[in-house]
């Protein structure tokens, strides 16, 4: 439980350098309740969040951020635990509606309930996610949700947020701050891919460079949209699939 809300917390058993301490459930309210994320295919969560959920008597709908796979994997094995609730991705959810905050993912939603937002990989519990496309439509829904007076963010990976306008700023200086950092390299002539990571992302650890490429091409795309971006500039090859958070 967390102070001062009806919400449960299940985290994952799938730490790891994108998962970052673990995929989290959540568990919102009761008599039904609503779970967001079943998380990946792991028998022992899986069977944590029917636990839970069947305590708060039982789950009305089962919400999901995105579809990358540690958010997504176990939710045929839920749903048959639960009794197959409805399944939402978009739209409404009995007490939840769903924002588009696409960056991280095209289909990425926040889920708002009540002064409480579930911000899938928008928003983490700490650090800054890699942000594969549309950077600009992701600037304007993460100020979306800074001015909406949220109380508590329950973010896919990290701890619950219960600073949201302070933690939500803090991304949207961290990515203007790229951006400078991005454009300082253009200006000195910095024409590659490996150039523009050298300098722009000189702070990413070397396991992360390929997800900052990803990060890096949503950068030059918002430039390019802005009429911002100089010529010969080399563009990251975009992987076919998704990344796994």
């Amino acid at each position: 439980m967390i102070a001062g809300h009806d919400v449960a917390h299940l985290r994952a058993p799938n730490p790891g350098m994108l998962t970052l301490t673990g995929t989290n459930t959540w568990v919102l309210g009761r008599e039904p309740c609503w779970i967001v994320d079943p998380g990946p295919a792991i028998d022992v969560h899986l069977d944590a969040v029917a636990a839970e959920a069947q305590a708060r008597g039982g789950a009305g709908g089962i919400a999901i951020t995105h579809g990358h796979i540690d958010h997504v994997e176990g939710l045929d094995a839920l749903g048959e635990r639960l009794g197959g609730p409805p399944v939402a991705v978009a739209g409404r959810l009995g007490p939840l509606t769903a924002v588009r905050t696409p960056g991280h993912s095209t289909d990425s939603m926040t889920w708002i309930w009540g002064s409480v937002a579930c911000t899938g990989d928008a928003v983490l519990g700490e650090g800054s996610v890699f942000v594969s496309a549309q950077l600009g439509e992701y600037l304007e829904a993460l100020e979306g949700l800074r001015t909406r007076g949220l109380t508590l963010l329950l973010p896919g990976h990290g701890d619950p947020v219960t600073e949201p306008a302070q933690r939500i700023g803090a991304l949207i200086e961290h990515r203007l701050e790229r951006e400078r950092r991005l454009v300082a390299a253009l200006d000195r002539g910095a024409r590659t891919v490996d150039e523009l990571l050298d300098d722009a992302w000189s702070d990413a650890p070397a396991a992360l460079r390929a997800p900052a490429s990803l990060s890096l091409a949503a950068h030059l795309d918002k430039l390019e949209a802005e009429d911002r971006l100089p010529e010969g500039v080399e563009r990251p090859v975009r992987p076919p699939g998704p990344p796994v958070a």
